[in-house]
């Protein structure tokens, strides 16, 4: 007798035990916290690899337009310091504490880095911006149906305020192609290609921009990344 009630109250402890843990489970999986869906604005950072971003060091690129002589600029994101190479003349600054001329250079800076990193600039502008997502639009170059995201800006913030820009892409969210509109006007002020991507440090960077007859070229060389 004394051993079968050992027993019966060992199978009652475990049982318990199994059941315990069982609702500790449930409770658990039902107070899980659901992934977060990500904005638009965030799967177009994400697909030029933004979650990489922290571990940038240092970006190097030149910025070229046709066969005039490039703009070079050594950018260490993490010191927010920049080193602009341009005509033979080198100019260091710090962007948290700039002098005329630094802010000026500043200008182009901000204006290169933009047609090299859009998808992810769009996504720290985003408390400056206001955005607008469409699917199934004609894209303006290709002619192919695409996604659309018109990203328009404020009159307060930034070297050029109240311009828009309609980012077309696919399904990938990689941009294809683009318009920039000054002041957010109808018409268009540029309209051009994303090609060419490279995948260097983690960052998938477009390389070359053309028009719709590939007169005019935008395009970026000696990228560099250093990753820590």
């Amino acid at each position: 007798m004394k051993i079968y009630s050992i027993l019966t109250m060992i199978m009652v402890v475990v049982v318990f035990s199994c059941k315990t843990e069982e609702k500790k489970e449930t409770k658990a999986a039902q107070t899980e916290v659901p992934e977060k869906e990500l904005s638009i604005v965030e799967k177009l950072a994400y697909a030029s690899g933004y979650e990489n971003w922290n571990h940038i060091k240092k970006l190097k690129f030149t910025f070229n337009v046709n066969e005039r002589p490039g703009r070079t600029w050594i950018w260490f994101p993490k010191k927010n310091e920049v080193i602009a190479i341009s005509d033979n003349d080198t100019l260091t600054y710090n962007r948290n504490d700039m002098d005329s001329t630094a802010y000026a250079m500043n200008g182009k800076f901000i204006n290169d880095k933009y047609w090299l990193m859009a998808p992810i600039n769009i996504l720290w502008d985003e408390q400056s911006t206001t955005t607008e997502h469409t699917t199934n639009v004609e894209a303006p170059i290709s002619k192919k149906s695409m996604q659309k995201l018109t990203v328009t800006y404020n009159q307060q913030d930034g070297y050029t305020p109240g311009d828009a820009y309609d980012f077309y892409f696919d399904d990938d969210f990689t941009v294809k192609e683009w318009v920039f509109r000054r002041g957010n006007q109808p018409e268009p002020s540029m309209i051009t290609t994303w090609e060419d991507y490279t995948d260097i440090g983690g960052l998938k960077l477009s390389q070359m921009h053309k028009n719709g007859d590939g007169s005019f070229k935008l395009f970026f060389t000696d990228l560099e990344v250093e990753t820590n």
